[in-house]
């Protein structure tokens, strides 16, 4: 009966067994379970949506352009409803997602983000300033530490500080409207004129009388062109006006009637008055053409207007004050050496006592004060010939400085400069200020690789 017993439970073992398809004991361990349960074990059947009629949900469909709802499909189902039939299930009406496609070798990399990006369009200014102490000698050994430069007041940060010397493009007006013994020191003082510049110099001239006239366009300064032209522009002055001249400009006269009317130029009770004829010097015009040359230069290149003239200015198109703001929108310097009677110690005063309707001859000194110029008079030829070697040693002596103005170019209005020297006793002379323009502006490079300022 025992032997018995364990036939009938172990055959019941092996039955059980056989139902979990587990390997009988005794037997190597075979896997007889299929590739796809392998993968994934023990994984959940699918779910499915129930077959649903929806008969009374119309899904809304993404719009495409230009579809109208009376418009038809090309599968032949309404438009206007999504393209979604009465009837239909919601799995089979919904699109599928389309796949992500990946860029071919022809379509190119994909475009690279430049949000973090930042370009500030700002405006490089430079400004040229002397420095003369009490005796109206240059001073030198002036260091970027020692310069302030305030623009509207508001303190810049120098990116430029430097006093090397820049090549010259100097615009040369020669008045011929001054005297006769004036135009003779002028014409006698123009041979000594070449030996002021250098061989990197470039000279045009232009003279002035009723008119402007351009002698030539700019040639080097040593070339033997500007010699002749030179020569040629020389002119032969005019007679002084006189308010009353001669044997008959005055008659006898008494508590201002005349006693012997026979005797006066004009029959009449006051012939003793007569009107002076106007002057013409036509100064103002001829700053403004010569600044109109020197615009062409580079602005690598210093742009000088030199001035030999006595100052008087009527007649004139154009104004002062557009003579001016040409200059400063261009950054054009006036320095002019000042001849005949407006040089004579004294007479400073009262040139600039103007009388109404008569001619001014005090434009010339504040023309060049503005643009950051200087005018040095001279009476004696030899102070004529000094002055062309004086003024150009001021024009090398230069510092210049620069600095990133984030002020718009776009607006016009003046900005006001005020370089400061941090040394007692000295004298700056600098540009009033500029007018910006839209072709000074630029992006500026990245803060980090613009040089600040060295000694």
């Amino acid at each position: 009966m025992a032997v018995g017993r364990q036939r009938v439970w172990a055959g019941a073992v092996a039955a059980m067994m056989a139902a979990l398809a587990l390997p009988a004991p005794g037997q190597g361990t075979q896997t007889t379970t299929p590739a796809a349960q392998r993968s994934v074990p023990d994984a959940p059947a699918p779910q499915t949506l129930p077959n649903l009629k929806l008969n009374t949900i119309t899904p809304v469909a993404p719009s495409v352009p230009g579809a109208t709802p009376d418009s038809t499909a090309p599968d032949g189902t309404a438009a206007g409803n999504g393209g979604v039939t009465p009837g239909t299930s919601l799995g089979s009406a919904l699109p599928a997602t389309p796949a992500p496609t990946t860029p071919t070798q022809d379509e190119g990399p994909l475009p690279v983000s430049h949000a973090s990006d930042i370009h500030i369009y700002t405006s490089f200014v430079q400004v040229p300033f002397t420095v003369k102490d009490s005796k109206n000698h240059l001073v030198a050994g002036l260091t970027w530490r020692d310069v302030r430069v305030y623009e509207d007041g508001v303190r810049q940060q120098l990116r430029l500080f430097t006093t090397d010397p820049f090549p010259l493009s100097v615009a040369l007006v020669i008045d011929q409207s001054v005297t006769f013994d004036t135009m003779e020191k002028i014409n006698d003082s123009l041979g000594a004129l070449q030996g002021a510049f250098s061989s990197i110099d470039e000279i045009s001239v232009f003279t002035y009388n009723n008119g402007v006239t351009k002698q030539t366009d700019f040639t080097a300064a040593q070339s033997a062109r500007l010699g002749v032209i030179l020569d040629r522009s020389k002119g032969s002055g005019r007679e002084p006006l006189q308010m009353m001249g001669g044997p008959l400009a005055t008659t006898n006269e008494k508590n201002n009637f005349n006693v012997d009317p026979n005797t006066s130029p004009t029959h009449g009770p006051s012939g003793s008055f007569q009107t002076v004829p106007k002057e013409i010097h036509t100064l103002n015009d001829a700053i403004f053409a010569a600044a109109q040359e020197t615009v062409k230069a580079p602005r690598d290149r210093r742009r000088i207007v030199y001035v030999i003239s006595d100052g008087k200015e009527y007649g004139s198109k154009i104004s002062e004050k557009q003579v001016i703001k040409y200059l400063q929108t261009n950054k054009v310097e006036v320095y002019a050496t000042l001849v005949g009677d407006s040089a004579i110690p004294g007479l400073g005063f009262l040139d600039r006592i103007h009388l109404p309707l008569t001619m001014r001859d005090d434009e010339l000194p504040r023309i060049a004060a503005a643009t950051g110029g200087q005018v040095d008079p001279e009476f004696r030829p030899r102070g004529i010939e000094a002055s062309f070697a004086k003024i150009t040693d001021e024009v090398r002596s230069q510092y210049t400085i620069g600095y990133y103005t984030h002020a718009s170019p776009f607006d016009e209005r003046f900005r006001r400069l005020d370089v400061r020297v941090l040394r007692p006793g000295l004298t700056i002379v600098a540009p009033d200020g500029y007018y910006p323009t839209a072709s000074d502006s630029h992006p500026s490079k990245p803060l980090e690789t613009v040089p600040s300022a060295t000694p």
